[in-house]
């Protein structure tokens, strides 16, 4: 029994050891090839440091613009995301957009649609106003049904108050 107990370990470690080794397939950098699917600009493809992923496009960019209670007014702080949004559809043109509008849960539904289609409107506008052509962007508001955030004070209105950028890979036809 004891022998038994010791063949499982070591194979458990011999395992472990297998499964944390990142040249474990030769090559070095992680990759068959050697290359480690890096990027034009060094990132890895795909990845978040990778300038023309959508990862990238979310996370250093940024996906989503807040709004103040009751508008559709674009802050500064959503312009300086909003330009960062346009450059970056700008240089990766194989992709298009559809911009999700939010609201708060205050208010009916039928009123938070319709905030939510002015504030996609509003970014839809201000990223055409910035070159990205308007064929590449569409709109569309789900008002206060898909919150972000749930619970009754200003913290979570805050978040659920927004507009959202979601990329879809489509090479544009004429």
């Amino acid at each position: 029994m004891n022998m038994l107990k010791k063949a499982a370990a070591v194979l458990l470690i011999l395992a472990t050891a297998a499964c944390t080794d990142p040249d474990r397939f030769g090559g070095g950098a992680g990759g068959a090839d050697g290359a480690g699917g890096a990027g034009a600009n060094g990132g890895v493809a795909g990845s978040a440091s990778d300038p023309a992923s959508p990862l990238y496009f979310n996370q250093a960019i940024g996906d989503r613009v807040l709004f103040v209670v009751d508008s559709s007014t674009i802050t500064d702080q959503g312009k300086t995301i909003l330009d960062g949004q346009a450059q970056w559809l700008l240089t990766n043109t194989d992709y298009r957009a559809v911009i999700e509008g939010h609201a708060d849960e205050q208010g009916t539904r039928e009123y938070n649609l319709a905030l939510g289609f002015r504030r996609a409107n509003a970014v839809r506008e201000y990223l055409v106003s910035r070159g990205v052509p308007a064929a590449r962007l569409e709109v569309t508001s789900f008002g206060k049904e898909r919150p972000i955030e749930v619970c009754s004070n200003e913290t979570c209105y805050a978040q659920n108050r927004r507009a959202v950028t979601v990329l879809s890979f489509s090479a544009i036809t004429s």
